[in-house]
């Protein structure tokens, strides 16, 4: 696992004392251990929820269920992930991993993107992300807060791909503390959509959102549930349309990830005294599963 990530779970793991510690610690050992065992690594075909493809590509690892809920949990991720299809990682150094889901919320009809409003969109995430908070703390994980856009709502209507940036970072952390991104793209199908989000450093989302676009360009549908397959009279259409799926169903349901890049910085030392054993199980699944030349 690259260094990065791996601080992140140990800090996350870190932040409680006394007897849960070690018990969280257990729990995060066993979930790598197991994601270790399960992992698929690329370059191969990933089906997905009777739904499409993943074309993962060679570098890349994919964890599939139940192994990355468990992954997620142990990062301080609260849910019961029942429309996880999976999680990628770089095999090797990368700095940033991805969650795959798939709703099966029906058709959607995009004709509302052109209406909606970044203020609003911003202000709902926020309302979400602060109404998780409290399943966070009974973890004993951070509470978060949400920063501001990294990169403001953008849908192309040729390829019915959404794609937005927001910045988060633990709650009443200092303003110089480095901030996490949530990096989120969403593919339209006939009977509902994936989300691929993207989870890495604010500084690094430049260099790391390439890899989010290039994942989203390997999913693709299968035939008879493409976007452009829908049939008015027989198929089910959403509650809610595209612009509603960000503002309100989408920010609030699928929700943002916890990992808090800043308490890599604030626990380091403890995180070498103290967190080998978890550090060197993450550890073992990405040197086994890195491709060879």
């Amino acid at each position: 696992m690259n260094a990065m990530l791996a601080r992140a779970l140990l800090c996350l793991l870190l932040v409680n004392a006394g007897p849960a510690l070690a018990q969280g610690k257990d729990d995060a050992a066993k979930a790598w251990a197991d994601a270790q065992q399960a992992a698929k690594p690329g370059p191969q075909d990933i089906a997905l929820a009777g739904q499409a493809v993943l074309h993962l590509p060679e570098g890349k690892v994919f964890i599939p269920q139940p192994h990355a809920a468990a992954v997620m949990r142990a990062m301080g991720n609260p849910g019961s992930y029942a429309d996880l299809e999976g999680v990628i990682f770089p095999a090797g150094q990368g700095g940033w991993f991805a969650v795959l889901r798939f709703e099966k919320s029906g058709y959607i009809k995009d004709d509302d993107a052109k209406d909606w409003n970044a203020d609003d969109l911003l202000k709902s995430y926020r309302e979400g992300t602060e109404a998780s908070n409290e399943e966070r703390v009974k973890m004993g994980v951070p509470a978060m807060e949400i920063t501001g856009w990294a990169e403001k709502p953008a849908y192309a209507k040729d390829s019915h791909r959404l794609v937005w940036a927001m910045s988060s970072r633990s709650k009443g952390a200092p303003a110089g503390d480095e901030a996490g991104v949530n990096y989120n793209t969403y593919a339209l199908g006939r009977e509902g959509y994936m989300s691929l989000n993207l989870v890495t450093g604010l500084n690094e989302l430049s260099s790391h959102k390439a890899e989010a676009q290039s994942l989203l360009a390997a999913l693709e549908f299968n035939e008879g549930k493409r976007y452009a397959d829908f049939d008015s009279s027989t198929d089910h259409v959403a509650e809610y349309g595209l612009a509603a799926l960000v503002l309100g169903v989408g920010a609030k349901k699928l929700g943002l990830l916890a990992v808090v890049f800043a308490f890599v910085a604030k626990f380091a030392k403890v995180f070498i005294l103290g967190g080998a054993g978890v550090a060197a199980v993450a550890a073992k699944f990405f040197k086994r599963n890195k491709p060879q030349a």
